[in-house]
């Protein structure tokens, strides 16, 4: 069974929209790290607004690791878009729920889960994280998107840590089930 991983850029306040906030922070470590965690997958579930930003950047893109993310296999879960036209990418219809446990039962790679902030809640609430790999940035903002809403209960356990130059901390948890 894959595991299916949600990759989030946070704040230390638990923001986790609009990561423009963490440039400043971007280094060869970090950089690495999340190379690293793009070669354990072989696919991508993402959710139409962050499906929709990296459609319009990756594409044409000659950054590191675009090759990857253009190639790579990629499941868009949305209740509004009727077409998805990125290279290697598909549209979960019907039952989301459903979809995701389907693929998950199927032989292959991690599956990662960048942003996606509505997608995640649906994901948390019914129990199909099996990994966070989260990148704590040193910066309160306030106001925004949070990963854990009023209301979400989770017991996670912490199973690795890894700090960055600039103050940046990757805390990886699992669900305690």
């Amino acid at each position: 069974m894959r595991k299916l991983v949600v990759t989030e850029f946070l704040s230390l306040d638990g923001i986790m929209e609009e990561p423009s906030w963490t440039m400043p922070y971007w280094n060869d470590e970090i950089a690495k790290f999340k190379d690293d965690e793009q070669r354990t997958c072989d696919a991508l579930l993402l959710g139409r607004v962050t499906y929709q930003g990296f459609a319009a950047a990756w594409p044409e893109s000659d950054d590191e690791g675009a090759d990857i993310m253009n190639s790579l296999p990629k499941y868009v879960a949305s209740t509004t878009l009727d077409k998805v036209e990125w290279q290697n990418s598909s549209l979960l219809k019907g039952d989301v729920v459903e979809a995701i446990t389907q693929l998950k039962q199927q032989v292959g790679r991690d599956i990662l889960v960048y942003g996606s902030a509505t997608l995640v809640q649906t994901l948390m609430q019914h129990d199909l994280v099996d990994c966070y790999r989260l990148l704590v940035y040193p910066v309160v903002l306030g106001k925004g998107i949070r990963l854990f809403q009023a209301g979400t209960t989770a017991t996670l356990q912490l199973v690795e840590t890894q700090s960055f130059n600039g103050g940046v901390v990757a805390l990886i948890y699992e669900p305690k089930r």
